[in-house]
């Protein structure tokens, strides 16, 4: 297939990640009780809209790219990439902050068991700092395709490009309309709950890392004022966060 490239985005601003934080910032601002039950009423999206054209076409490898920490004021953004049998349907795949913990645990053990070829990527905090949350996120979508151990046909990317010569269609809101990038976003989210969890709490006790994954909670900002920042913490982002404490960071 020729390297072609079909980019749907939407504007990405890191003011964003500095402002409005909520109680529970992975889901942003709170939707009303009317948009939730309008929602409901939906019917269910076809979740492999946009990989049948292209098994129609002969690209059998499509890999759905996602990442998650992209927002966090500590540790790692990681991205996940994932290739499904054509034909494939896994019941209950969506963006991965819709799920439970306990659903995106047993959807990962399952994308994981049926998964043609799947890889992880990750960027740590200093080069964030050093090229920006969106190049950092893109390099870790690079190196989840990387990882795969296989050359993908095309690629499904949730609302992003991936700096790699193969044909791509980044889809706004892919988490939630495409089975492929659903499957990325849900192993790319255990993976980082589960450092957050098992490995960062245990190396920098007292930020209640394992409970908050690194979002700016009330619980985080506090614990940095009280014990400033790790070498893990992103000093980009703590820096317009706590613009009248900069010389505590």
């Amino acid at each position: 297939m020729a390297d072609e490239k079909v980019y749907i985005d939407e504007p990405f601003f890191e003011d964003r990640i500095l402002a409005g934080f909520s109680a529970n910032p992975e889901k942003g601002a709170r939707t009303s009780k009317r948009a939730r039950v309008a929602k409901e009423a939906e019917p269910e999206a076809d979740r492999l809209a946009f990989e049948r054209p292209l098994w129609t076409s002969g690209a059998t490898g499509i890999a759905g790219v996602d990442e998650v920490g992209r927002g966090c004021l500590f540790g790692d953004v990681v991205a996940a990439a994932v290739i499904l049998p054509p034909g494939l349907i896994l019941d209950g795949i969506d963006d991965s902050k819709q799920l439970s913990e306990k659903k995106r645990e047993a959807l990962y053990e399952e994308i994981l068991a049926h998964a043609v070829a799947w890889g992880v990527g990750r960027v740590d905090a200093e080069t964030i700092d050093r090229i920006n949350i969106r190049q950092a996120s893109r390099l870790a979508m690079k190196l989840a395709v990387e990882g795969l151990g296989a050359a993908p046909d095309h690629l499904l990317v949730d609302a992003e490009s991936v700096p790699l010569p193969i044909a791509q269609t980044a889809i706004v809101k892919g988490d939630a309309r495409s089975q492929s990038i659903g499957a990325a976003s849900i192993v790319a989210k255990v993976t980082r709950d589960r450092l957050c969890a098992e490995t960062w709490e245990a190396l920098y006790p007292g930020y209640g890392i394992g409970a908050h994954k690194g979002y700016a909670t009330k619980q985080h900002r506090e614990a940095l004022l009280q014990l400033g920042p790790t070498p893990m913490h992103r000093r980009s982002f703590l820096n317009g966060l706590f613009a009248e404490q900069q010389a505590l960071f």
